[in-house]
């Protein structure tokens, strides 16, 4: 069996540089790529931004962060991350995407890498074919934000073997998470249900049932969520909830996963959420106040 010592991670935005974040706390070497190298730059200083946070609440201590930010190196050349021990591919949830980067990867690998996909909702079975080593590769789903939450979804396909999904389980696990086993269906167990319930929030907001902020106050309140699902999709990115909409109405053609209309316009218009500044809600102000 392999012994996982270097982590390359594809792809430097949200996903990929909370990803890098925790391995690199986690005692891993790190290499972080993007096609974009300012990308790398700013993945690079957000994730020490972040560790100076977590050593000003108490959650790491400073001699910790310092050595972490020390073991993350950029990786402008894809080809670099091909003699890590384990990859882990964390670009935009589109499977041709996806797939195009395992390609561009695959003769730059050593035998014994493994690979691995963050997909929130892409077949793994389907894009470990793209790759020379179907045994060797598995889907680990980080939640978002990486450094946080304490979840990793393991998600084998149909040719991933013992030892891969065995390691897969001991690295998740060495980085402090918690594993949960899931077959591969679109959207495996957390995005299969909580995605569609974000899409009928929208579909609440779209049949005039109600506002944003009632809509959001009402789960937040009367279910004891965290967060309200409408400020949860601007949370994720409207462009990746409309996308897990897709991978589940196509993949189990059930009329119930159809994604609303207006998540489609906002996607169209590019109100994301968050990261584009407008969403449900318009983050360019000094506080976000509902978009409609």
């Amino acid at each position: 069996m392999v012994d996982i010592r270097t982590v390359g991670v594809i792809g430097a935005g949200q996903m990929g540089s909370g990803i890098a974040h925790v391995c690199a706390l986690g005692g891993y070497d790190v290499l972080l790529h993007d096609v974009s190298p300012d990308r790398i730059d700013q993945g690079i200083a957000q994730i020490e931004k972040n560790m100076v946070r977590q050593v000003s609440r108490g959650v790491i201590a400073q001699d910790a962060m310092e050595a972490a930010v020390k073991r993350i190196k950029a990786a402008p050349e894809l080809q670099s991350i091909g003699g890590t021990d384990l990859a882990i591919e964390a670009a935009t949830e589109n499977e041709e995407t996806k797939k195009t980067i395992f390609k561009a990867l695959g003769p730059h690998l050593k035998p014994e890498t493994l690979l691995a996909s963050n997909t929130s909702s892409i077949s793994i079975t389907r894009l470990a074919s793209s790759t020379d080593r179907p045994g060797k590769f598995i889907g680990l789903h980080f939640m978002n934000p990486a450094p946080v939450m304490k979840l990793v979804e393991i998600i084998r396909g149909i040719a991933t073997d013992a030892d891969t999904y065995d390691l897969a389980v001991a690295f998740a696990q060495s980085l402090g998470k918690t594993t949960s086993n899931a077959e591969d269906f679109p959207a495996f167990i957390v995005n299969r249900v909580l995605v569609p319930m974000i899409n009928e929030a929208i579909y609440t907001l779209y049949e005039g049932v109600g506002t944003v902020d009632a809509i959001d106050t009402a789960l937040r309140l009367g279910a004891n969520h965290p967060m309200g699902p409408l400020e949860l999709g601007d949370f994720i990115g409207l462009d990746t909830v409309l996308s897990i909409m897709n991978v589940l109405y196509d993949g189990l053609a059930d009329s119930k996963y159809r994604p609303c209309p207006l998540l489609v316009k906002y996607v169209e218009a590019g109100w994301l959420g968050r990261k584009s500044g407008r969403g449900f809600y318009d983050y360019r102000g000094e506080k976000p106040v509902p978009t409609r």
